[in-house]
């Protein structure tokens, strides 16, 4: 066994690495590469920075967006005993200057940084006192402009490398890619030489359904009906997300909804809840499923279109990554079409609308020109959106391309613990509590878990607090507002949102410019992603996998036989004759029975086939809206099904 698998087995409990994983490693920590790895999702990104970087001295920097996958990953680091630490907006500076210097002397294996800290002088300082093994960028898709997903923030990590030592690799990953982008990655990111590695994206074990239907719930239903085992919905805003779970529900299946409004206690509550299968079926907004490693979800439903193949693909590939069979279907009508091609102009909103957003922002936030650079602002969007009368999407929109112009860097909410630090001595907190004898139980309660509360601020947790002191939480609110009024401790309650940071100073929207390879060439670019969605939609002459893999530049892949294009081929004529022999005889059972079977009696009268061949019939003549089940169980053909 090589060092490491010998590392794999140790922390991770594996015997093997899966294909590709051990090639890149090797590229990286054997010979020192800049290296790219193409993984479509699944393909188990994380151990590939994460073995060679315990296999060399030094520190592994590892640059992610997405704070909550970065706090999940330093979590399963840390109970395999490796030592790990993580950056991003919403830290105190106390807190990140504990950070490094638990790398700096602490041996700390991996720092995960969010982008937008790269470029502060702090960490350019402290960088060049750690020793730094290897730069791991996560979803490295995000430095092309072409991507779908661009942050210019990921920008910075080229001039990181001009104060590492010259030594250090850099190992970029991501899970979509198209041929442009993935040539655009390695420039942005300085590699010596191209070096990449590329795993298909042909996925055997997922099978590809779209089908065009009017009313989505009931066909939805059929879906979860015909197919055992775990499942993900997803929508587009978070009112769908309850909407689709409530139905399910009322339907006799569990689910519950999933998006990024929710408070982090109930987030993490029902992922737990869903990942120990407690909840058959998740229905959410994309905000659900990264970083999310459960490798037996069955079914993975569309109901509303995704605005890119790259969205799309990544989304449904978080089914089947046991390697056993998995579905992905689309469901999508006219309405979903038009939609999507009015989502252009919210993307893309007029120039003039964007820079009265910029100065509207600066205003809100009370910002004087020249001011505010690399400061982060807590950022309440929907009070925003109303106080200056603006259309969400748009404004949404509107940050997004003033980030990618350099000006600002919006953060994903952030979940800020409540701090709370005395401001007064002991003796003069003693004085106090015997002169206000109202208080003295209440501090002798804050004082009696929390250390360091007279030299830090510490964290708080006010839900615990008041089961401790068996009181309601709002008596443990009160008591600390109060107490921070009357300036014995200085109280910042528990916070959930997302943050704004101005990368430069503000300026006169005057001096504002949006250049064209930030607005023009990419409001082109998505209008091309928009009709290669809707295409791969109408697209049923073309097996559906083939159609995936040729968007992301395999043009040498075979058709899969199992999507609804290929299953659609079958029934025509091209079908292998022991499939269309079940089919006939299931179809003719059931057309002679129109009140239905149930699968027993299905079974019972093809007793001369093979019990999974013919479940699999049935379940395909579901999938493919042939069949129906009633609420006593019974399947019968749809009312439109034809014997052709």
């Amino acid at each position: 066994m090589s060092i490491y698998t010998d590392i794999l087995k140790k922390y991770w409990g594996y015997d093997a690495f899966r294909p590709l994983q051990e090639e890149i490693i090797k590229s990286v920590a054997d010979y020192g590469k800049d290296t790219l790895g193409l993984l479509p999702t699944g393909g188990g990104k994380s151990i590939i920075f994460q073995v060679p970087a315990l296999s060399k001295s030094g520190v592994c920097i590892v640059v992610t967006p997405l704070i909550a996958l970065m706090k999940d990953q330093v979590e399963n680091l840390r109970r395999r005993n490796i030592k790990a630490a993580a950056i991003y907006s919403g830290m105190t500076q106390r807190e990140i200057q504990n950070a490094y210097d638990s790398c700096i002397y602490g041996d700390v294996k991996f720092l995960y940084m969010s982008p937008e800290r790269l470029g502060t002088e702090m960490f350019l300082q402290k960088i060049r006192d750690m020793e730094i093994s290897i730069l791991a960028i996560d979803e490295a898709h995000c430095i092309s402009q072409w991507g779908y997903d661009f942050r210019p923030s990921y920008l910075r990590i080229a001039d990181v490398r001009k104060v590492l030592p010259k030594g250090v690799p850099v190992l970029a990953l991501t899970a979509t890619a198209t041929p442009e982008v993935a040539s655009d990655i390695m420039d942005k990111l300085g590699f010596r030489e191209p070096n990449l590695f590329r795993k298909s994206f042909a996925r055997k074990n997922l099978i590809y359904i779209v089908r065009r239907v009017e009313d989505k719930n009931p066909y939805m239903l059929r879906i979860f009906n015909s197919q055992p085992g775990t499942g993900i919905v997803y929508v587009r805003n978070r009112k769908r997300t309850k909407e689709a779970s409530e139905y399910l529900k009322q339907c006799g299946i569990s689910s519950e909804y999933f998006h990024a409004g929710l408070t982090p206690a109930y987030k993490d509550y029902r992922q737990q809840q869903w990942k120990d299968g407690n909840i058959r079926v998740i229905c959410s907004t994309n905000a659900f499923g990264m970083g999310i490693d459960k490798p037996d979800v069955r079914t993975v439903v569309h109901i509303d279109l995704p605005d890119s193949m790259e969205g799309y693909f990544q989304e449904a590939g978080r089914g089947g990554r046991d390697e056993k069979k998995a579905y992905a279907v689309l469901l999508y009508n006219d309405r979903d079409i038009s939609s999507l091609r009015r989502n252009l102009t919210n993307s893309f909103p007029s120039k003039d609308f964007i820079k009265n957003v910029y100065n509207a922002l600066g205003n809100y936030l009370q910002i004087p020109i020249g001011a505010g650079r690399d400061v982060a602002y807590g950022f309440n969007l929907l009070d925003f959106a109303n106080k200056y009368q603006l259309n969400q999407l748009q404004l949404i929109s509107a940050l997004h391309i003033l980030q990618r112009n350099g000006y600002i860097e919006t953060t994903e909410e952030v979940f800020t613990q409540a701090k709370v630090q005395m401001l007064v001595s002991r003796e003069d907190l003693y004085k106090f509590q015997v002169a206000q004898k109202a208080f003295d139980s209440f501090i002798k309660l804050l004082l009696r878990n929390h250390e360091g509360i007279f030299s830090n601020a510490v964290d708080v947790d006010e839900e615990q607090m008041a089961r401790d002191g068996k009181c309601k939480v709002d008596v443990i609110y009160a008591y600390l507002n109060k107490l921070a009024q009357m300036r014995v401790i200085s109280y910042i309650p528990q916070k959930n949102q997302p943050y704004i940071i101005y990368i430069s100073e503000r300026i006169d929207t005057k001096g504002l410019i949006i250049r064209p390879e930030t607005y023009d060439l990419l409001r082109e670019k998505y209008q091309q992603r928009i009709n290669a969605m809707i295409k791969y939609c109408m697209n049923d002459q073309q097996c559906r996998s083939r159609q995936l893999t040729e968007y992301f530049g395999e043009t040498d892949g075979e058709d899969c036989g199992e999507c609804d294009v290929c299953r659609a081929r079958k029934r025509a004529g091209e079908a292998p004759a022991a499939f269309n022999s079940i089919f006939d005889q299931v179809f003719a059972l059931l057309r002679d029975n129109a009140g239905g079977m149930d699968i027993d009696a299905i079974l019972d009268r093809t007793s001369q086939l093979d019990d999974s061949d013919v479940r699999d019939v049935v379940r395909k003549m579901m999938l493919d809206a042939v069949v129906e089940v009633s609420e006593e169980g019974l399947y019968r053909l749809v009312e439109t099904a034809t014997g052709s």
